[in-house]
């Protein structure tokens, strides 16, 4: 073959990358090609049949389409190399590469924009700076206390613009020193992303989320965060129906963290651990989990540094419910009593699951007339706040009131 690229026809590179080229070279439309020389090279037709090895004339045929098909492959070659094609655009051509140690082909212009793009990532995230942090991390901080209130299918949309500014600043952004405090939000907004998915029971978004919060909270180099989004990941498997692999999930962590984290995260791991002991119909191991909770619980409702962990006396209250309550024990219901008269009226999800617990010890303890209005608060709550998976619960609970009570199945 002749080598051409002395009288190849320069075309600006962003012309392969046109939709309309690109199909122009699928369908192998030389005429289509040859106009396309000349209206971005301004190439005339001489100067086409130079670059191409055709007589005038014969180019003249080929852009008025009266020149029939071309089925030459030699034609084809000498076409692609007088016109300059990039390897991508000789590949929508029908024709190899030049450069076969590059299977993707030539992409200069697309690397340039690649270039172009990264760059401008990396100039935004220049301007990340500690205030800003701290900004987000407030933005963060008010997004868990709407969801406590309205549940997360009311800000779905703001949790994933939260979740994709965090995770862009954290991909870009190069000094070490917030690399660690973005890292920190990002597990902290993914957790609340999985916990969101887990009341929903999107469980596989669910899980992938603390996958991310994991990795996330791992190069925080943060233990308690770690601690914490790979405890709630154990309420996947819990919805799952595989209760005995949550209980030693979560015997693992407290065994790993106990001694690295603070008392009240202690609480909550201890907590956590009774909540899928119960679900498994492990009574011994659930009973010895609630009251190590209760030992490590500390003063207050929070601590400065755990945001995203509240528990305190009332909350324990309504947990030793939930967990008890599966095993007949008679004081639950005074537990959950004490619950939810101590709730600030922010926790609407977690006192929807109280209510349905207090429902659920009313009607074993033979009282379902005590047992409706509970449960038809739960119900209100859980609608506000769309937890499909507390619902469901709320659904069967109320089922077996009306049956008690003589009334239609009707939930």
């Amino acid at each position: 073959m002749r080598d051409s690229t002395v009288n190849s026809i320069k075309i600006p590179a962003a012309v392969w990358n046109h939709e309309e080229s690109r199909q122009i070279l699928k369908s192998r439309n030389i005429s289509a090609l040859f106009k396309l020389a000349a209206k971005h090279a301004g190439a005339s037709q001489v100067r086409i049949g130079v670059a191409t090895g055709l007589s005038q004339p014969r180019v003249s045929a080929i852009m008025r389409g009266e020149a029939g098909p071309i089925t030459d492959l030699n034609l084809f070659e000498r076409i692609a190399s007088g016109l300059g094609l990039p390897d991508h655009a000789r590949m929508l051509l029908g024709l190899a590469p030049l450069d076969t140690a590059s299977p993707t082909g030539d992409l200069d212009d697309a690397h340039v924009e690649q270039r172009a793009e990264l760059v401008s990532h990396l100039d935004a995230a220049a301007a990340i700076d500690s205030t800003l942090i701290m900004i987000l991390g407030t933005e963060t901080n008010s997004l868990r206390l709407l969801d406590r209130r309205l549940g997360g299918a009311a800000i779905a949309d703001k949790m994933r613009a939260q979740i994709s500014q965090i995770e862009r600043a954290h991909t870009h952004v190069v000094r070490p020193n917030l690399r660690a405090p973005l890292a920190h939000l990002l597990a902290e907004a993914a957790s609340l992303a999985g916990w969101q998915a887990i009341n929903t029971l999107a469980l596989n978004d669910a899980w992938n989320h603390y996958e991310k919060a994991k990795a996330a909270a791992a190069e925080a180099d943060d233990p308690s965060v770690l601690a914490y989004v790979s405890g709630e990941q154990a309420y996947v498997l819990v919805e799952l129906g595989r209760p005995a692999e949550a209980t030693e999930l979560l015997r693992h962590l407290r065994a790993t963290f106990d001694s690295r984290v603070p008392a009240r995260l202690r609480t909550w791991l201890a907590a956590a651990e009774a909540e899928a002991a119960a679900v498994l119909g492990d009574e011994l191991t659930c009973r010895r989990a609630l009251d190590a909770a209760v030992r490590s619980l500390p003063d207050g409702d929070v601590d400065q540094d755990m945001g995203y962990l509240s528990i305190n006396a009332h909350h324990l209250a309504r947990w030793r419910g939930n967990c008890l309550v599966r095993f007949g024990d008679p004081t639950v219901a005074e537990d959950l009593r004490s619950a939810i008269a101590g709730m600030d009226g922010t926790y609407n999800r977690a006192e929807s699951v109280a209510r349905c617990d207090l429902g659920h010890a009313l009607l074993a303890a033979g009282d379902p007339a005590a047992a409706q209005p509970h449960i038809y608060r739960a119900r209100q709550l859980a609608t506000m706040t769309g937890t499909r998976r507390q619902r469901r619960r709320i659904d069967e609970l109320a089922l077996a009131v009306n049956r008690a009570l003589g009334l239609p199945s009707a939930p």
